[in-house]
């Protein structure tokens, strides 16, 4: 039965037996997993107590049951249970106060009872009910003497016999709510288990120590019988190729205690080599001593597949586009010498072309260089937008180390600034002006483009597809921010970025 419907006994008093059908009452009992409850240290001091309070010499917690009657706990009594029919308790459960009977002989309920006219000779019996939260009697906590006892019990002894008759309840019902929580705990399990049994992919967790203690079934069906210990254990399943990396990668997250992700080819029982994203993830207990990780592992074969097909036809493209820019170069000294007064026209356009196949190569992410500077590679970008004197292109302020990863989507976001300049603003007209300003300010970068001397802007023109997609570059790639301002003289992009990011 759900705790939800356990109410807490009225002050002074239990509640009254009123869950007196024979299957709902066994149904009650069952839930207490009364055998774990036999000899427990608690309700055995109990009786212990109560036994003397009471100046008996036998005291029990008495459950009754469909043809027995169990005693959880006894003082002064070597039996661990006697048949139904001859229980005191059986009445005494059902009395909303202690039954009390000063002389079993002259009752009679009980004068034939065996218990009376043999072992152990009752004649004085006082008996708290034990009633569960929903009205079910279970039992009681009696005290039992073999002489009567016409006084009764004291107020005294009466109180404390209900006093510790609730003291036995709220014991039960600890016991109880346990298990019912045990029950809950191992529904919930089961159930999650089932659930990360059905995933795709494969889930495992580590414990503080480094050894595997659970791997889901997709484990077994994919990869292998054998169980791995530990992460050496794993480490021939990962592709000759990958494994140092991979490991270094694995035990450096450990070690630290952060998050670990990595790309790399696990062996599949049919000995083939599938790639895999692992990712794993930390947690720790509320002292943060002991850790323990969880991860999974997604095969990624076929969208790798799908990934090396792309870049294999964007590098087909890219050195398509760059042999366009070779040709177009070579048709231009090769006509120059037919027109021996445009030499230096023809050179500028030549340098400007293999300008614009420098930037292309950074957006493609061709570049051969990565020991880049932010200063070095906008230069580059920019080149082809320039003049001889140089007063069209003007770049200042500080500069910092570009990385590799962060070149390309620099790349993109000069690379359009540039070119919208050029179809619709300073760049698109001869005296038109372009200065670009960089400046580190605690940690981060802020750079300045600034248009002036081209047509005044079109606030209301919108964000084409380059646009949107430069802004999500900087927003995802970058962790930054890009902002535009359309002023009279000329557009100001202001692009901020933390310096973690380059």
């Amino acid at each position: 039965m759900d705790n939800d419907s356990l109410q807490p006994w009225p002050i002074g008093k239990p509640p009254e037996p009123t869950l007196c059908g024979e299957d709902a009452r066994a149904s009650v009992l069952s839930a207490y997993g009364l055998d774990a409850l036999e000899d427990d240290p608690e309700l055995a001091q109990i009786t212990q107590f109560v036994s003397h309070l009471c100046e008996a010499p036998i005291a029990l917690v008495t459950l009754v049951e469909q043809e027995r009657q169990r005693f959880l706990a006894r003082a002064g009594l070597e039996e661990r249970e006697t048949p139904r029919p001859t229980s005191f308790c059986a009445h005494a459960m059902l009395e909303p106060e202690p039954m009390v009977v000063t002389d079993a002989l002259q009752d009679p309920r009980f004068e034939t009872n065996p218990l009376v006219t043999g072992q152990p000779y009752i004649r004085f019996y006082a008996g708290a009910p034990l009633i569960s939260h929903e009205g079910a009697p279970l039992g009681s906590l009696c005290v039992i003497d073999v002489e009567p006892r016409p006084a009764g019990l004291t107020a005294t002894q009466k109180q404390g016999l209900e006093v510790l008759a609730a003291s036995v309840m709220r014991r039960l019902r600890h016991r109880r709510e346990r298990l019912e929580q045990t029950d809950k705990l191992e529904r919930s399990e089961k159930s999650l288990r089932t659930l990360i049994n059905s995933l795709p992919d494969i889930a495992y967790s580590i414990r503080s120590d480094g050894t595997f203690d659970y791997l889901n079934r997709r484990f077994f069906e994919n990869v292998s019988d054998d169980r791995p210990h530990d992460s050496e254990a794993w480490r021939p399943l990962i592709h000759p190729d990958d494994r140092e990396q991979v490991m270094n990668s694995w035990y450096h997250a450990f070690e630290k205690g952060i998050n670990f992700e990595a790309r790399y080819r696990l062996k599949m029982r049919s000995g083939d080599w599938r790639w895999h994203l692992s990712r794993v993830l930390p947690l720790s207990d509320e002292d943060g001593k002991h850790r323990s990780w969880f991860g999974t592992m997604t095969d990624i074969q076929d969208t790798y597949r799908e990934s090396e097909d792309r870049d294999l036809l964007a590098r087909e493209l890219s050195h398509r586009i760059k042999n366009i820019f070779a040709v177009i170069g070579g048709l231009i000294a090769l006509k120059s010498r037919d027109y021996p007064g445009a030499k230096e026209f023809s050179e500028d356009v030549a340098a400007t072309l293999y300008s614009l196949s420098r930037a292309h190569t950074y957006v493609t992410q061709e570049r051969a260089d990565t020991n880049e500077t932010l200063h070095g590679l906008l230069g580059k970008l920019l080149a082809p937008y320039g003049d001889q004197s140089g007063s069209r292109m003007d770049l200042s302020g500080d500069d910092v180390p570009v990385s590799a990863k962060s070149a390309t989507p620099l790349a993109l976001v000069f690379h359009e600034l540039a070119t919208n300049s050029a179809k619709y603003g300073a760049f698109s007209v001869a005296g038109g002006k372009v200065a670009v300003v960089t400046r580190v300010q605690r940690n981060e970068v802020v750079l300045v483009w600034t248009e002036t001397g081209g047509p005044e802007p079109e606030q209301d023109r919108g964000l084409g597809f380059g646009s949107r997609l430069v802004e999500k570059s900087v927003d995802t790639q970058l962790s930054g921010s890009l902002t535009r301002d359309f002023t009279p003289e000329g557009m100001i992009a202001t692009l901020t970025l933390p310096l973690s990011a380059l």
